[in-house]
């Protein structure tokens, strides 16, 4: 019986695979393509007077403007419902906001069709609160997926599955099923995946909600290693001050919705601007 779920898992996960091979083919012409030689003058990611309000009435996000640069790292701030969730989903087309612009690369996220948003994803690394792991399926699979719907060669999945469980201090969990690891460790996995592809942009919800203080600075070398290497812009969602205490990082503050200056850091680190 074990073995007819396993292989049955196994059957589920490619099928899968095929699917979004054929309903998003390489990126021609005419794809979203993440420009890598943007100025630093010219953020990446824009949003202005971006408002979200769930029905009925709860507003998640008011008039939120905010300019995010090519190689920056950003930390967004604040408790538990203050809208930092809801920030994330935004910028990268889970959710749309009730009025306000939202420009990823130069790109209106209103205008862009439904295969330039997923061609779009695959330009950007979300580590979820949530994880979303399959559970069973191997490490190794969850990281690997990532890539292979970029038709990236198996033996650069490989490579870089096992250069990021090494940075990550999760090699010997390769071939372990997501669903019987710890949560840190879960947590781990999703920060992994999300980083497989080398996305120009990182968005991380939460990313050490569930780690000791050792995994936690693991995390934050992650961060350093992807900026500094690959110039990744990253964002992270976090109520932890200690990711970001000892840092020159921009940090915002989010509170009830709305966007403001981190009370911790001078008013020249913040970016906001007037529409």
């Amino acid at each position: 019986m074990l073995y007819f779920i396993n292989n049955y898992c196994n059957i589920m996960y490619y099928s899968s695979l095929a699917a979004i091979r054929r309903a998003f083919p390489p990126s021609d012409k005419k794809g979203f393509h993440m420009p890598r030689d943007a100025s630093t003058e010219k953020p990446l990611v824009e949003l202005v007077n971006v408002t979200k309000i769930y029905p009925p009435d709860v507003v998640a996000a008011e008039d939120v403007s905010l300019r995010i640069y090519k190689g920056e790292i950003l930390f967004l701030t604040g408790t538990s419902g203050a809208g930092k969730t809801t920030l994330i989903k935004l910028i990268c087309c889970l959710e749309t906001p009730t009025r306000g612009l939202i420009e990823v690369a130069g790109r209106n996220l209103s205008r862009i069709s439904s295969a330039g948003v997923q061609r779009m994803r695959q330009k950007i690394g979300v580590a979820y609160q949530d994880f979303r792991l399959l559970d069973k399926q191997t490490v190794l699979q969850n990281i690997a997926m990532a890539m292979e719907v970029t038709y990236a060669s198996p033996k650069l999945i490989r490579f870089r599955v096992e250069e990021l469980l090494e940075l990550l201090n999760l090699s010997d969990k390769r071939d372990k099923l997501a669903g019987e690891l710890s949560r840190g460790e879960q947590q781990r996995v999703a920060l992994a995946r999300a980083a497989a592809n080398g996305p120009s942009l990182l968005l991380a919800d939460e990313p050490t909600g569930n780690l000791d203080p050792v995994a936690t600075e693991l995390v934050i070398n992650l961060f350093r290693y992807l900026n500094e290497r690959n110039g990744t812009t990253i964002v992270v969602a976090t109520h932890d001050e200690s990711i970001y205490a000892d840092t020159e990082y921009r940090v915002m503050s989010l509170s009830k919705g709305q966007l403001s200056a981190h009370p911790s850091r001078a008013p020249h680190q913040i970016e906001l601007f007037e529409a």
